[in-house]
């Protein structure tokens, strides 16, 4: 059985396997998980062993439509009294960007990100590998966790590239 690339970078680089490195919600996010229950660990972390007994990737029918299973993840939320998709950003607003995400204790927020008016001629030079390395520097991406933040969504752009209409995408750092 071929391994799994997320494995092996974990691996690699010293990162704990419950630590799925790719995008939550994505196919290859529960294909790691998966992937890791079918190579039936002797000695696991008790962080792993929670999703390795759960049902995290497995997929279940409910009214013959595919769901999956052990999955909490609510896409679709209102603010303000109209219904809004979470974690994906758009165009538009005050700045450049928005996206609608949940805080922590639950309540749906509008964050905006991005040059104030749209930024004018600033343009977010996702092809430049040069300027990518510097905006990640000058931002520390990779320290940024926090979906309440403008940063944490400036730093994960790349990601949602497409879906905004910009050429490039990938991840900053």
């Amino acid at each position: 059985m071929k391994l799994n690339e997320g494995i092996i970078y974990n691996v690699d680089n010293n990162v704990p396997l419950h630590k799925n490195p790719y995008r939550y919600g994505s196919v290859k996010f529960f294909e790691y998980f998966n992937h890791l229950r079918k190579l039936k660990l002797e000695s696991v972390s008790d962080e792993l062993g929670y999703f390795l007994k759960s049902d995290i990737g497995k997929v279940g029918m409910y009214e013959g439509k595919a769901v999956l299973l052990d999955f909490p993840m609510l896409v679709e939320a209102e603010y303000k009294g109209r219904k809004v998709q979470l974690n994906k950003p758009k165009r538009g607003g005050a700045k450049k960007f928005y996206v609608y995400v949940k805080n922590k204790i639950g309540k749906v927020i509008k964050v905006l990100f991005g040059a104030k008016g749209g930024g004018g001629k600033l343009a977010v030079k996702l092809k430049d590998p040069k300027a990518r390395k510097q905006f990640s520097d000058r931002h520390d991406c990779p320290n940024k966790k926090d979906k309440t933040k403008a940063g944490y969504w400036s730093c994960a752009l790349p990601r949602y590239a497409k879906s905004l209409g910009l050429s490039g995408g990938g991840r900053f750092w």
